[in-house]
């Protein structure tokens, strides 16, 4: 067991007695006012020790009963300070005691020149009433402190008819003492004021840097530190900006979480997300919310930003080409992998903060949101779609590499989107090249689907066949005309009870023939045994591969 050493007990004394008058309750701003009049009451209190044995040597014994005075004096006040815990008053009574007794003790040596001016000590409690008081309080101490001045040189003279003989030595220590003690004394508490304030300011960005990684998880840099810069940004309201805005889905999650423990989708997300916001990051864009497994990033607010379509672009590119990253991952872990679809817009939208005055986000609201999430709808993993607006702000130096014209429903009228295939100027960024090419099935694989409207699958199931199939894509036969861009829900038939139940979901990209049903859909979810199967057919069912343009992913083009 280790034991205090004596420079220890002390510290630990004087921390207890600093600490007297402490209550649970009290602000860290009222707790180190109460220390700072204790250590001032001390300081002090050890001055008139000095002063008063220095004149009881002298043997000037009524006026060493004034600075011994203030020692009693004071323990009696902070003894009350200690039970009652009544700040104010002590505050008062000690301010008074340091106050006033120092011109005591000089008008009772003689006035300025015998006692070396020892009414000097009044400064300290003047200084120090400015610490732990308001100004207009300090005020009136030194109001008081300037009349108890000018009343001392008023009898001054008189006073030194009648004062008491004191050595000439003892009146050159008097002034001595005054000056060291009452300079050192200064220097404590000024140094204790400046200890407090290095702490504050340690605590202040202690906090600062928690609050930073706090709310730097559910804010984007660039909002965090325009709040920091303009508090009167948390105000509700919002203005007009011109912004490139990005939305982000993997597809198929939904059908994927399904099969998976929460703790899987919880790391399957997270290890998406981190990939993905380092990039948006990365090219200063805000990420304005997560949605579930959707991403809504805008470009160009709360800073407006010139290039913000090439950088939302440039973005959109590097995020889909880390996806072969995010799987490796996957994989790694024996989860699934994943493909993610994105659309983005060019669009005026009101940016600012939207909500209550207890609850409020930084959002962007608009009809450019809605046109983004409906351009997002329409992408397959892999894909990036752009609306004209987009296209137009980029210019030259975009490349496109389909483009369609699609009228989602409620919507009044067509409009265009645009696939994107690379950026050149300073990003030169492309997409990734990672499509297999279509492979003809000798041996057709029998399905069955059903048309899925919003969220709902139809109950009627119809059948289908795959005529050409690879690793994202396949090129069905169906049983009916469908619309492009549909989707639909497919299970394998003529296969064993348990793979015929397993479901998977695609989208419909391309119809490839004008005389029969058959169309180019690009797989959104689908379970590893049903993948495995598909694989199967493709490499042992003595296929030939097909000489289409095609990319796989986007099904074959006329």
């Amino acid at each position: 067991m280790t034991h205090p050493t004596g420079p220890d007990r002390a510290t630990s004394l004087l921390d207890r007695i600093v600490a007297l008058g402490d209550s649970p309750q009290d602000s860290e701003e009222q707790t180190s006012a109460q220390h700072f009049l204790v250590y001032m009451g001390l300081l002090m209190s050890c001055g008139g020790l000095i002063w008063g044995f220095i004149s009881l040597a002298y043997d000037l014994y009524a006026p060493a009963i004034i600075p011994l005075g203030y020692v009693v004096l004071t323990s009696i006040n902070f003894s009350y300070f200690r039970f009652t815990k009544n700040f104010e008053v002590s505050r008062f009574v000690q301010v008074l005691l340091s106050m006033l007794l120092p011109f005591l003790f000089q008008w009772s040596l003689g006035g300025f020149v015998p006692s070396g001016a020892v009414m000097l000590w009044a400064l300290i409690a003047l200084a120090g009433s400015l610490t732990f008081q308001d100004a207009r309080l300090g005020a009136r101490w030194l109001a008081a402190f300037l009349i108890l001045t000018v009343f001392s040189g008023l009898i001054d003279a008189p006073l030194q008819r009648q004062a008491i003989e004191v050595a000439a030595q003892a009146t050159t220590l008097f002034f001595v003492l005054n000056i060291s003690v009452i300079t050192t004394i200064v220097f404590v508490l000024i140094a204790y004021l400046l200890a407090k304030r290095d702490e504050a300011r340690a605590k202040v960005a202690e906090m600062s840097s928690i609050l930073k990684q706090m709310f730097g998880r559910y804010l984007s840099t660039e909002v965090m530190n325009s709040l920091i810069e303009n508090p009167s940004g948390l105000e509700l309201g919002g203005k007009r900006s011109q912004v490139t805005i990005m939305m982000t889905d993997l597809r198929g999650f939904t059908a994927l979480s399904e099969r998976l423990e929460p703790e899987q989708v919880v790391q399957l997300l997270n290890s998406y997300f981190e990939i993905m916001v380092d990039l948006v990051l990365k090219h200063n864009g805000t990420i304005n919310e997560f949605i579930g497994d959707s991403l809504l990033v805008i470009f160009g607010a709360p800073h407006p930003m010139e290039d913000r379509a090439e950088r939302a672009v440039a973005c959109a590119i590097e995020m889909q080409n880390a996806m072969v990253e995010v799987n490796e991952r996957n994989r790694a872990n024996g989860l699934p992998e994943l493909g993610m679809g994105i659309g983005l817009n060019e669009a005026e939208v009101v940016v600012g903060n939207i909500g209550s005055s207890k609850r409020s986000k930084y959002a962007v609201v608009g009809n450019g949101v809605n046109m983004t999430s409906r351009i997002e709808s329409y992408t397959v993993g892999g894909q990036i779609l752009a609306s004209h607006s987009v296209v137009d702000q980029v210019g030259d130096i975009l490349s496109i590499d389909s483009q369609r014209d699609v009228r989602p429903k409620g919507a009044e009228a067509t409009f265009r989107v645009f696939g994107v295939a690379g950026i050149s100027g300073r990003f030169n960024l492309s997409l990734l090249q990672g499509a297999q090419a279509p492979t003809d099935l000798e041996q057709r694989v029998s399905v069955w689907y059903s048309l899925i409207e919003g969220k709902d699958v139809a109950e009627s199931e119809r059948r289908g066949t795959i005529l050409r199939l690879s690793r994202r894509g396949a090129e069905v036969d169906l049983a009916e005309p469908i619309d492009v861009w549909t989707n639909i829900q497919l299970s394998l038939g003529e296969v064993d009870d348990q793979l015929s139940a397993r479901v998977f979901y695609s989208k419909v990209l391309e119809k490839t023939s004008t005389a029969e049903h058959t169309y180019w859909v690009s797989f959104t979810s689908m379970p590893s045994d049903v993948s495995a199967y598909l694989q199967a057919c493709i490499q042992y069912a003595c296929a030939t591969p097909a000489n289409s343009s095609t990319g796989g992913d986007l099904g074959p083009q006329k």
